[in-house]
């Protein structure tokens, strides 16, 4: 489904965060304390998604115990094998694991692990770009079983700027490799709740069953968001319309330099002429793709996930 028909599908959005720890790995809440803090900070629901590691004598967490008629969890884990190009560990995010997913093999490595939790059910997603420096060669070595690309990482964010994930994003976009885009906080809770509450996903699910929303999570039926909300895109030929809450800047970005946006005042309805992304006079390719952000008065943003041009009779 694009982007742009998730507005209009029936349904209705579920906020939630899709990346936490706990005491049972490097948290420093326990995880009904976890829990309770998302659910007492009007999250719909949560994954708490702590260390899948040697070290840690765990299983992966059960939370179904956590769920009541308006707050849900889905069962994951944050998931490590040996080695990225810089020599680290891989560290990849799993939404919706069975409980009896087995701990990374002796002989797996990252993209094996990925491709396993993947062929077990779960929404996987590379996480934190930038703070784990992947490369090129790592996004590409995940596209076989990764849904999507951690975006915007708040924990990362603050603790020490490195919580952007577009520049990986927007370079496999343009190799072709289908991607969603999800923001998170990564919170741990060592300083009370600096690293929590800063990035999320808005689902579009018709329950706020677990199976639902990670099915809307595979079909890519959300958005990310640090506070601004979308409530309209619409197509017109190739004016796109954004109507969302009140924000400084609304933008159009593609695979190439050539964007198109409007700045102002509490903007809540723009048309924006998607023709003036053409960049054929640089005689480079055109891009495949789009994708919208906006930005407040604060600097808060929220994004779509990409849109396909082809997608949306736009190729």
């Amino acid at each position: 489904m694009s982007p742009l028909s998730l507005f209009s599908r029936p349904g209705r959005f579920w906020r939630g965060n899709l990346h936490t720890h706990s005491t049972l790995s490097d948290g420093a809440l326990e995880p009904a304390k976890v829990i309770d803090a998302y659910r007492n900070a009007g999250y719909d629901f949560m994954s708490l998604t702590d260390h899948f590691m040697g070290h840690y004598d765990w299983p992966v967490a059960d939370t179904r115990s956590f769920c009541t008629d308006d707050f849900t969890t889905i069962i994951g884990a944050e998931l490590h094998a040996p080695v990225t190009a810089v020599g680290e560990l891989w560290h990849i995010l799993a939404n919706g694991l069975p409980l009896d997913f087995a701990p990374c093999g002796d002989d797996e490595d990252g993209p094996a692990l990925a491709r396993r939790a993947a062929s077990a059910g779960a929404f996987v997603t590379i996480a934190h770009p930038a703070w784990s420096q992947l490369t090129m060669e790592d996004g590409r070595a995940l596209n076989d079983s990764a849904h999507a690309v951690e975006i915007y990482n708040h924990g990362c964010g603050v603790e020490n700027d490195r919580g952007d994930g577009f520049y990986l994003l927007d370079q496999l976009l343009n190799e072709n490799r289908r991607l969603t885009s999800i923001a998170t906080d990564d919170a741990h809770f060592h300083d009370h709740d600096h690293d929590a509450f800063g990035g999320w996903v808005h689902v579009k699910a018709d329950s706020l069953a677990p199976e639902a929303l990670l099915a809307a999570l595979k079909a890519g039926n959300f958005y990310s968001s640090q506070g601004p909300q979308f409530h309209v895109l619409d197509l017109d030929g190739s004016e796109l319309t954004i109507e969302c809450s009140p924000v400084n800047a609304i933008t159009v970005n593609g695979g190439t330099s050539r964007t198109v946006s409007r700045t102002g005042r509490s903007l809540t309805r723009v048309t924006l002429d998607l023709a003036k992304l053409d960049n054929s006079w640089l005689k480079c390719p055109p891009s495949k793709w789009l994708r919208v952000v906006i930005r407040d008065e604060a600097g808060k943003c929220a994004w779509t996930n990409p849109i396909w041009l082809e997608d949306i009779g736009l190729s």
